[in-house]
């Protein structure tokens, strides 16, 4: 086998291929760093997907709040450092007097915000108050779910952007956490916590898939059996569309799959479903899996027009995931929710469960209610999220539910989506750029959220050199030898799409994270460095 001379790779060579992608990124990142040559450009890390803009307008609402929440505090009690806990009567006249003495960046969107919430029926002064007293953070997330007002502000965000303005019968309860991540864990956790899943039980995954959903798993506390649906369509061309085919989801009718795992779009080709194939879904759930647990991760559905996540077309299965970090920039934010709608086949499988099982669980949960039989599926993943024990300390920061509930005030007051057509056109631009630098065709699909790329470089490679050059490829080099020899060689840093469930060839590229012309210098140095491997195959043929 040949490798390419990169010293770290040659010596830890089989411990880096079973790396997560995220771990072999610090390896590539270690290696770009060590690149001589930075006059050209420095190190390109398109290998993780933090957005390099941010939603600055709610933003600069939120610090404006601030300023006047802390005269608020100051108005009830001033004694040098130390301020009172802000008064609810007459707070929203207040508020309104002070953006008209202060005017601050924001101001304009922040009076919206008030309008908006009052519109909906909020008694004025509890919506500001609610607002002022969170972006303080004096008190307690009460409720602990998340706050009243707010959970009906980012309800109505998530049925306009994920249900693409149409809503389901009923309505979903909602669970404010600490981002995606913290969302995952609360899952998996409750669902084992609550016999819903056992140790051994059979899950689906769609894949390609965000590495932690592979990795989760197999944890010796979860140990599931995984049931793999891939996306293996391809068009007349031969090149990956990232949708699944029928036979595939064909898989889910089998009704000791329990739970399906779905990011959507995907990650990374970052394609959403399109509706033939989610009707298709529809059909294994109702006619052959009614029970099936469905929980999808919806955060890049912002990037793609008219989307329609599963959890407005199966409420009754589906567990909605959503992350505001990509879309508006705030990874640092940790801001995610949970969405449950009130009619769900988790409650129903609750009220199902043996007797012993159910016995265990109204123990389990005994000391946070009368009737621990009662309690809903989604207020025990609020319980489990804090050890049950500690329930009454449970909840997302309440400044963390004010920032979140600008995010999403501010796409409701943006009618005409002048935010979304502009990251999604920053977006689409770099894929474009990529497409061009490697040379290749960029197939138009509505369904393409363009946040990530994923290319398959057996294809790519076939289409421009050949089979007889792909197998000498496979035959004397590993697809990782590729990627430290773009780290080393030219200080870019990519993801194996292998770590993510996708062919062993294919490489992912996060579109959110550089500047637009590093996109075209990714893709010319990928196909420089293949030109590099077909020179060595026509050496080694003697030509």
């Amino acid at each position: 086998m040949i490798t390419i001379n990169t010293t770290l790779h040659r010596e830890n060579k089989e411990t880096y291929e079973q790396l997560s992608p995220f771990e072999l990124k610090d390896k590539l990142i270690s290696l770009a760093n060590k690149h001589g040559d930075t006059s050209i450009w420095s190190m390109l890390n398109a290998g993780r997907g933090n957005p390099n803009w941010i939603a600055a307008t709610p933003r600069e609402a939120f610090f404006t709040l601030g300023q006047f929440a802390l005269e608020e505090t100051r108005s009830v009690w001033k004694d040098k450092d130390l301020a009172g806990m802000p008064n609810n009567k007459g707070i929203a006249v207040r508020l309104n007097a002070f953006l008209g003495k202060h005017p601050q960046p924001g101001d304009d969107f922040l009076r919206n915000c008030i309008d908006y919430g009052t519109n909906l029926g909020f008694n004025p002064d509890d919506w500001v108050h609610e607002l002022v007293d969170g972006i303080i953070g004096d008190n307690y997330p009460v409720p602990d779910r998340m706050l009243v007002h707010l959970e009906q502000i980012v309800h109505s965000y998530l049925i306009q952007e994920m249900c693409n303005n149409e809503s389901p019968p009923g309505k979903y309860d909602l669970f404010a956490v600490e981002g995606g991540t913290a969302a995952m864990c609360y899952i998996f956790d409750s669902l084992i916590a609550n016999k819903l899943l056992a140790i051994g039980d059979k899950i689906a995954l769609m894949v390609p898939t965000f590495t932690p959903y592979l990795e989760i798993p197999h944890l010796a506390r979860y140990n599931f059996e995984i049931i793999r649906i891939n996306a293996l369509e391809m068009d007349e061309r031969g090149v990956h569309t990232w949708q699944y085919t029928n036979t595939e989801i064909d898989k889910l009718a089998n009704p000791s799959i329990k739970a399906l795992y779905v990011v959507n779009p995907s990650n990374p080709p970052s394609v959403a479903i399109r509706t033939e194939s989610k009707n298709h879904i529809l059909e294994m759930v109702n006619k052959h899996n009614p029970n099936l647990m469905i929980i999808t991760d919806d955060v890049y559905g912002t990037f793609v027009d008219n989307f329609r996540s599963l959890m407005a077309e199966l409420p009754f299965n589906t567990l909605g995931v959503y992350s505001f970090s990509k879309y508006f920039g705030a990874t640092g934010w940790r801001l995610g929710v949970i969405a449950v709608h009130q009619d769900n086949v988790f409650d129903q499988l609750l009220k199902d469960l043996p007797r012993d099982k159910s016995d265990a669980l109204s123990e389990r949960y005994g000391t946070i209610s009368m009737h621990p039989e009662q309690l809903r599926f989604i207020d025990r993943m609020v319980a489990d999220s804090r050890q049950v024990a500690l329930n009454h300390t449970a909840g997302l920061s309440t400044p963390q539910q004010v920032q979140m509930g600008l995010f999403a005030l501010f796409a409701l007051l943006d009618r005409e989506n002048r935010y979304k057509k502009l990251t999604q056109e920053i977006c689409h631009h770099r894929q474009e750029l990529l497409y061009e630098g490697f040379g290749l065709e960029l197939r138009p699909d509505s369904f393409d959220a363009a946040y990530y790329s994923q290319i398959d470089l057996l294809v790519w490679a076939k289409i421009k050199y050949g089979v007889e050059f792909c197998d000498y490829l496979q035959a004397n080099y590993e697809p990782t030898d590729f990627l430290f020899r773009l780290a080393e060689e030219s200080s870019i840093v990519l993801l194996n799409g292998s770590g993510f469930g996708g062919p062993k060839w294919s490489i992912r590229t996060s579109l959110a994270n550089l500047n637009d012309e590093a996109y075209r210098k990714i893709g010319e140095t990928v196909q420089k460095t293949f030109e590099e491997y077909a020179a060595s195959w026509r050496a080694s043929k003697g030509h």
